[in-house]
């Protein structure tokens, strides 16, 4: 059932974002900063946690769950370091999905050759 959780969570952020591409004349990049904002604000309530533990990875890993894991980042910092807390925290726990992601988009640009467009 984790499985079947995680798969219709996620197919339905990605339906709906895909309805906002569709339908609105938002670009993609600022729909990508509207999920990781409303991640952010959600955690930001106490409400991601039971969400994630319902849908798993079905809740993590879309734009919402970095949003997510930028809150908590930022929540940890505050209460050990105070207002400088702030500016810590999102670097901390979102360095490590950043780095992931400049290390496997190089290596894919290794493996296919990517050519500019003309």
């Amino acid at each position: 059932m984790d499985y079947f959780n995680a798969f219709w969570v996620g197919g339905l952020i990605c339906a709906l974002v895909q309805i906002l591409l569709e339908k609105t004349k938002l670009m993609p990049g600022r729909i990508m900063v509207l999920l990781v904002c409303v991640g952010a604000v959600i955690s930001f309530f106490g409400w991601y946690e039971p969400f994630m533990e319902y849908a798993g990875a079905g809740a993590s890993v879309p734009l919402l769950g970095y949003g997510n894991i930028l809150m908590k980042g930022v929540k940890e910092a505050v209460s050990e370091s105070g207002f400088i807390g702030l500016f810590q925290g999102g670097f901390k726990t979102g360095a490590v999905g950043c780095c992931a992601a400049l290390v496997f988009g190089y290596l894919a640009s290794l493996i296919f050759k990517p050519k500019m467009k003309g």
